[in-house]
Order: C-alpha cells, then structure tokens, then sequence
C-alpha cells in the first residue's frame, strides 16, 4: 500500500485532500508546512508527497528544492491555486513531477497521483513490452497498462545509463507519461479535452467504448527511442487524424488554470530541452539534453 504525505497549512484543503487519497485504500499521512513535512520524510518511507505551494515557514518551492536534494526518488505534485502560477513553473523546474489545481481535485487528483505512483515503481513486469519491441521502436495498442509500463522502463533505462540525474529522469518520465496520454485519449480515441472538463467519468467512459470500436481499435502508438552519452531522443506517433497545436490553451495563464487542455504539453515543454510537434499534430518529438553535471 503506498503512503502518500499531504503537505498544506490549512487544515479543510488537507482533510479535502486527504480524504480523496484514502478512499483509494492508499495510507495518507499529514504536514502543516515544508519544514515538517520533511521531518515526516526523514521518520518514514514516503511514496509520493501532495503539496501545497503557499506555505509559512517554508513554502512549496523551497519545500520541493530541498525534498529533490534529500530524497530524489520520491516524487511530488504541487496543489496549485490562482495566483501561484509563477511560483508553480518554478517548482516543476526544480524536480516537481506534476501539479494539480485545487479547484479540480475531485476531478483529477486520484487518476493523477495514480498515474505518477505507476511510473515511479521500480517493480515492472516488462514482459508484455518487451515483446512488442520492433527495431528500437515500441508499438503500442490502445492499452494505459502498457503506456504505464513503458514509462517505468524508459525511467530504468535512463537512471541506469548514468546520462542524466536522478531527478532529470523523472522529469523525463513526466513528460513522456504526458506525451503518451495525449497520444492515447486524443490521438488513437479522439476524446477531447472539453469533456473532461465537465465530466471525467464520461471522459474515460467513453475513451474506454473507443479502444474497442472500429476505427480506433486498430490504431497504434510508435515511441522511437535513440539515447546517447549526450541526449535521450524519443518520437512519440499516433494513428489519429492529429490537432492544431496552435489552438490549445495557456495553461499558465489564470483562466485557463482548472482546465485541462493544454496541461500536457506544458508540462513537456517545462521539462526538456525540444519538444516539436509534425505539421499534422499527430507525431511530437522529445529532446533533452545532458547537462554538464551530470555523470
């Protein structure tokens, strides 16, 4: 059972917070600021921390800084508010694996810190995956089983070449979860965002109808993947008709805080160094970097 530290001064978002997590039979346990949430961190073996970003003592930012240095497997979501936008992009620079507004935790917690508690085990069997490697190219079906499986690989696969930092290869492996949900709902399934914004269960219901019915049952997911001493390079495409990367949303900008759409790619472009999408929207490639402290 994993446990889950909620991190946030006031005390209705905590028990809010916290409520939702529990219901998923995960263990929650509570801080009221940074400064003690990493002495619960110090107590016990935490498998993610929910936090929020304006706090006494010692706030989100500085929180996430020093939680990344300590415990750098560990990864954390921020809990963001209008009027955090700012300090947001900065935690996420400095080793947050996502973020969640609070104005939609009903909506999207439980399936996000899900999603990031999947992609960080470190147990995986691989044995599905692997056999639908084909010439350094996985093919995928419509299958969140096997997205979810190809994350934690490709993490393990770059923690163990020594390229990047601890912390790098989770950043990577956000983006890549991202890249490839995107890949799934909206490209092979063709569900849009708007109606996650107004019903989530409608949202997966329907994504779920779609993965057994023609024509998006036979779709597929290709990740090309090229990684040297000096980058990691994937090519994430689907088989939809693809969209108009122009036309999504500001995330960052207060309006568009509690929406969905646009959510991914910013995440992408936070993290790594290129993120550069084909003329049709249906193929996106991930460049990052090695930086010179890196091994």
């Amino acid at each position: 059972m994993a446990c889950i530290l909620v991190v946030d001064d006031s005390a209705a978002d905590r028990e809010m917070a916290g409520h939702l997590l529990a219901r998923q039979s995960w263990e929650v346990v509570y801080a009221e600021n940074g400064r003690q949430a990493l002495d619960r961190m110090q107590d016990r073996d935490v498998d993610l921390v929910l936090t929020d970003l304006v706090m006494p003592d010692l706030d989100g930012l500085a929180f996430v800084e020093q939680a990344k240095l300590a415990h750098p497997l560990v990864p954390v979501v921020l809990m963001t508010a209008r009027g955090s936008e700012e300090i947001a992009v900065r935690a996420l620079e400095a080793g947050a694996s996502s973020y969640v507004s609070k104005k939609v935790l009903v909506r999207d917690l439980v399936d996000l810190v899900q999603r990031i508690l999947d992609a960080s085990r470190e147990r995986k069997s691989y044995t599905r995956l692997l056999g639908r490697l084909r010439d350094a190219t996985f093919v995928l079906e419509n299958d969140l089983d096997l997205i979810s499986s190809l994350v934690s690989y490709l993490t393990q696969v770059l923690r163990d070449s020594g390229t990047f930092e601890v912390s790098t290869c989770q950043r990577i492996s956000s983006a890549l979860d991202e890249a490839l949900t995107n890949a799934y709902y909206h490209g092979n399934l063709e569900v849009r965002s708007e109606i996650r914004e107004h019903d989530a269960r409608a949202y997966r219901r329907l994504a779920e109808q779609r993965r057994h019915a023609p024509p998006y049952r036979d779709r597929r997911i290709r990740v090309s993947v090229n990684l040297t001493a000096d980058e990691a390079r994937f090519v994430i495409e689907d088989g939809g008709r693809g969209f108009d990367v122009g036309a999504v949303p500001d995330p960052t900008l207060p309006e568009n805080l509690e929406r969905p759409s646009g959510r991914g790619i910013f995440l992408m472009k936070t993290f790594l160094d290129g993120v550069q999408y084909n003329d049709a929207g249906n193929r996106v490639t991930l460049l990052k970097r090695r930086q010179e402290s890196a091994p």
